[in-house]
This record gives C-alpha cells, structure tokens and sequence, in this order.
C-alpha cells in the first residue's frame, strides 16, 4: 500500500466515490515496485471533468514520485472511472520496466572484482 496518496478533484461530481474508487486502484500499484521503492513512494492523483462541445471530458492524471524517478501516466476519457483503469494499466507497465531496469545486475555483469588482487577487471562482452 502507497504510504501518501493524495487525491484531489477539480469539477468533479460525487468526488467521494471516485476519490475512494481511485485511491482503491492506485495504493495497489506498490506490488509492482521494488521494495525500496515502497517505503518513500508517493502518489498525487488529480481527477478533472471538463465539457467541450456538449462531450463530458474526463481526465484521470497520476504522478508517483519514487527513489530517482518519477512516474506519471493521463488519459482523458468520457467515464472517469474508465480513465482511471487505463491510468492504472499504463502504470502498471511503467512501473514493471522500472523495476526490471533497477533490479537487474546488466550494469555488474561486465565487471569482475577479484579480491585478492584488488583490482576491478572488466570482462569483454560476449557476441
């Protein structure tokens, strides 16, 4: 569970359940992050309803703010429920490729520490 999670509407109506609605899909988001990433994360979610040419826009916005990244993801929609879902599958896969990339070893597979003699040697890549 993301330990801060802000949710703010601006021109919404029955703000309440979307709030509780969108607060219920994104604190889900912390099962994808590293576990380091979990304990100083954050997320602002801002939820917009804008009309233009008699359409009901809605805008679904996230920002998670993580160790040396920040994620965010926005889709506007004519549901705000929808716009939600699809905020949350684009972070969803956001999310996958920063854990991959900060977890994987790629950056230490081409060095080898020898410890007896102190020394850093850098393997030659295989083609």
């Amino acid at each position: 569970m993301i330990n801060k999670l802000e949710v703010s509407g601006i021109h919404t109506s029955d703000s309440k359940d979307i709030q509780k609605y969108a607060r219920k899909k994104i604190s889900k988001l912390d099962s994808y992050m590293s576990r380091h990433a979990r304990k100083s994360a954050h997320a602002e979610v801002v939820l917009k309803e804008a009309k233009a040419k008699d359409k009901k826009q809605c805008t679904a916005e996230v920002t998670i703010y993580m160790p040396g990244e920040v994620i965010s993801a926005k889709e506007t929609t004519v549901n705000m429920h929808a716009a939600i879902d699809i905020v949350e599958e684009k972070l969803k896969t956001q999310l996958r490729r920063y854990k991959t990339v900060g977890s994987s070893k790629s950056g230490r597979q081409n060095i080898k520490v020898r410890a007896l003699l102190g020394k850093i040697v850098r393997k030659k890549p295989s083609v």
